[in-house]
C-alpha cells in the first residue's frame, strides 16, 4: 500500500512539474493540495484515488491560467501570475532585442558622456604655466666682461659672502682621448678660501715645503694617516716628488675620488715643491672639462674689488686657452673652443659674457704677465 502511493505521488510531482513550469507559484500550490489529498487518502480505510482521475483533475489545474484566490491566497480573484524569470535572447523577437540593444548603447554613451564631462572639469581645475617672453628675461644678452661683473655683484644678495663661479660650455668631444681638457690657473689675487696644502715628500723637499708654509708634510707616515682617517681629510690640496708617486697607489682610492692625487699636468707632481706650495696658498685652480664639455671653476668673491675679479678671470681664462687640446683644429684660437662663457655667484643667476671681451682680458694679463 505505501508503495503505490509512492509512486502516485512521484507520477504527480512529474506532471506538476513539467505542465507547470511557466508558472511556479500554480506548480507548488499543487503539490501542496496534491500532498494534502495523499495524506487524507492515509488518514482513512477507503481506497485510494486512481492515478488516471487524478491526473485528470491536475490538468484540469494546470490548464487554468488563472487561479482562485481561495487557494493562492490572492486578494482578489483571478489574479494572473506571470512568469518572473527573463526570457533567453534566442526566445525575444528582433524588435524586443533592436529595444535592448538601443537602450545598452544609451546607456553606455551617458556613462562616457559623463567620465568626459568630469574629465574637462579636472582639466579645467589645473592651472596652465606661465610663460614669458625671453625679451622680458633680464640678463639674456651676452655683456662684455667688466659689465657683467657689476651685475653679478648687484645680483648677489645673500647674507653671507658668495663665491664667484665660472662655467665655460667648450666645443669638444669629450669621447675622443686627445680633445680631453685639464689644466691649473694661478689667480693673482687668489680664490679668497684658506687652503690647506699636504706634501708627500722627504729629506730636502720636505723642508723646502715645510719654509713655503705646507700645513702637512710627510712620508709613509702621512700615508698610514691617510689610511685610517676613514676618508676624513684635513687639507684642500696634495703635492708630491716624483719619486714618491709609486707609493700614493696604496691611498689612490681615497684621493682620487676627491680630486686629491697628485698630477703632473696640473703641476702637483715636482721636485720644486716650495713653489707650487706658494703657488697653491696663493689660488692654484685645478679645472676640468666635465662629461658635457664644460669646466666650472671658483674664481674668488664677491667682496673682491671689480679689478681683483677681472684680473682673476683674464688669468683663467689664459689658462684654459692653454690647455686647448692640439686634436681641436680651428682657424681661431678661441672660435669653436669656447662656445660660450657664464659668471654666476653661488646663490645668483647666470650672467652670459661675450667670448670677444674674454678673450681681450686674457690676452692683455698674459702680454702684462711676460713683461713683469
Amino acid at each position: 500500500m505505501a508503495l503505490r502511493q509512492l509512486l502516485q505521488r512521484a507520477a504527480i510531482s512529474n506532471l506538476s512539474y513539467s505542465s507547470c513550469s511557466s508558472s511556479p507559484i500554480v506548480g507548488l500550490k499543487y503539490l501542496f493540495l496534491s500532498s494534502s489529498h495523499f495524506s487524507t487518502q492515509d488518514s482513512s480505510d477507503s481506497q485510494p484515488t486512481p492515478v488516471g482521475e487524478v491526473v485528470g483533475q491536475a490538468e484540469a489545474v494546470v490548464d487554468k491560467s488563472v487561479v482562485p484566490d481561495a487557494e493562492l491566497g490572492g486578494e482578489e480573484a483571478g489574479t494572473v501570475f506571470k512568469p518572473r524569470v527573463a526570457n533567453l535572447p534566442e526566445d525575444l523577437t528582433a524588435e524586443q532585442l533592436r529595444e535592448i540593444n538601443a537602450a545598452s548603447d544609451e546607456s553606455g554613451l551617458s556613462s562616457l558622456a559623463k567620465k568626459l564631462s568630469q574629465k574637462e572639469k579636472d582639466d579645467d581645475e589645473v592651472s596652465l604655466p606661465y610663460f614669458t617672453k625671453a625679451a622680458q628675461v633680464k640678463g639674456r644678452e651676452p655683456m662684455v666682461l667688466a659689465d657683467a661683473i657689476k651685475e653679478l655683484k648687484a645680483s648677489a644678495k645673500a647674507r653671507f659672502d658668495e663665491s664667484v663661479e665660472v662655467h665655460v660650455r667648450l666645443g669638444i668631444d669629450t669621447r675622443r682621448s686627445d680633445q680631453m681638457v685639464r689644466g691649473a690657473a694661478t689667480l693673482p689675487h687668489g680664490t679668497g678660501k684658506v687652503v690647506r696644502v699636504a706634501v708627500f715628500a722627504e729629506g730636502a723637499a720636505a723642508q723646502d715645503a715645510e719654509n713655503a708654509g705646507a700645513d702637512v708634510v710627510g712620508a709613509d707616515d702621512l700615508i698610514t694617516m691617510i689610511q685610517e682617517s676613514g676618508g676624513k681629510l684635513n687639507f684642500d690640496k696634495c703635492i708630491a716628488t716624483p719619486s714618491f708617486m709609486p707609493r700614493l697607489g696604496k691611498v689612490a682610492r681615497i684621493l682620487g675620488p676627491r680630486g686629491l692625487m697628485p698630477n703632473p699636468k696640473v703641476g702637483t707632481v715636482t721636485n720644486n715643491v716650495g713653489d707650487a706650495v706658494r703657488s697653491a696658498k696663493q689660488g692654484l685652480v685645478d679645472f676640468r672639462a666635465d662629461k658635457s664639455g664644460i669646466v666650472h671653476a671658483g674664481l674668488g668673491k664677491v667682496s673682491f674689488k671689480d679689478e681683483a675679479l677681472f684680473a682673476n678671470i683674464a688669468a683663467f681664462t689664459g689658462a684654459l686657452l692653454a690647455a686647448k687640446p692640439t686634436g681641436l683644429k680651428k682657424t681661431s684660437r678661441y672660435a669653436g673652443y669656447v662656445n660660450s662663457f657664464t659668471l654666476s655667484s653661488t646663490m645668483g643667476p647666470g650672467v652670459r659674457v661675450t667670448v670677444q671681451s674674454v678673450a681681450q682680458a686674457a690676452d692683455g694679463y698674459m702680454k702684462s704677465a711676460e713683461t713683469r
